[in-house]
């Protein structure tokens, strides 16, 4: 069954952390990948450039306004997206679990073609 892993962060607590403790987080992440990748589950990554690049296009008064940045609302940013195929939900929630240090993940299943109850 193939899910999405959305792994959200944020950057001032990133940019807090000691050199060492950022450096065995990310390690945690690329061996996780590694671990993924030769069982087969693990599809994809999508790592996204810092927050200050995207832009929120939302209607206003009926009219398409652009802004700078993700909403203004949230200190956590969606920071890396992971597609992985695994056997069921325990599986995506014993890969998120890992993940959680200094970060918040959502597990979602992925649609295919013909859809499925939302």
């Amino acid at each position: 069954m193939k899910y999405v892993v959305l792994i959200y962060s944020n950057p001032a607590t990133w940019g807090a952390l000691p050199a060492g403790e950022a450096d065995r987080v990310i390690r945690v992440h690329n061996d996780l990948i590694d671990e993924l990748t030769g069982s087969g589950e693990f599809l994809n990554i999508y790592r996204l450039a810092h927050a200050g690049n995207a832009r929120t296009v939302a209607l206003r008064d009926g009219v398409p306004t652009v802004t700078d940045g993700p909403f203004g609302e949230s200190k956590e940013v969606l920071a890396s997206l992971w597609e992985i195929d695994v056997e069921g939900l325990d599986r995506a929630l014993e890969i998120a679990g890992i993940l959680i240090p200094y970060a918040t993940v959502e597990v979602r299943p992925l649609m295919d073609a013909a859809g499925m109850e939302m």
